[in-house]
């Protein structure tokens, strides 16, 4: 069991077979939740819209109140998180290459493990983001795959150097 707490807000909106975060819920690491009103207003909230990235320095705010992630359909973002504007700490993940059997090696699109897998590796609660892994054939191959960004956004001091960091995994300049 993680002393984290991990929740999913979970829209039904997916193949159940195919859900990794049902089935992080099956192995005890996650709690399900199925109404905006039960999402934890202290955590941090998994969005890949928010204005900030996540980085160690939200490690306290984790550890404290957990992290929520979404588990909605990609198509259905911009909904979903206009609802949600008002509830959470807001940190989007930095870049990172999918590992899971549908969307191998797309930029971005993560599956609802790889998210919360990447988010404890970048707070520093690396053993953590293994173990929630281990639950699927192809996890540890997500570490493999995107080793070298996340130990540099791990050691970042601030949500804005792991910005910078971002910018040079992906080859094009920081914005000044």
């Amino acid at each position: 069991m993680l002393p984290i707490k991990l929740y999913v807000l979970h829209l039904r909106q997916d193949d159940p077979k195919k859900c990794t975060a049902l089935k992080l819920a099956r192995h005890g690491y996650v709690k399900v939740i199925y109404s905006i009103k039960r999402v934890p207003r202290r955590a941090i909230l998994l969005d890949p819209l928010a204005e900030k990235a996540l980085s160690p320095e939200d490690r306290d705010r984790v550890l404290k109140w957990g992290v929520v992630a979404v588990d909605t359909s990609w198509k259905n973002l911009g909904n979903i998180f206009s609802k949600l504007k008002h509830i959470g700490h807001h940190r989007a993940l930095p870049y990172l290459i999918a590992a899971n059997p549908i969307n191998y090696g797309k930029p971005t699109i993560l599956s609802t493990a790889e998210a919360f897998a990447a988010t404890l590796y970048i707070v520093g609660l690396k053993n953590e983001a293994k173990e929630i892994l281990s639950v699927f054939k192809w996890g540890l191959e997500f570490l493999k795959l995107n080793a070298e960004p996340l130990e540099a956004y791990s050691l970042a001091k601030s949500s804005k150097e792991v910005v910078k960091k971002q910018f040079e995994f992906i080859g094009t300049p920081y914005p000044r």
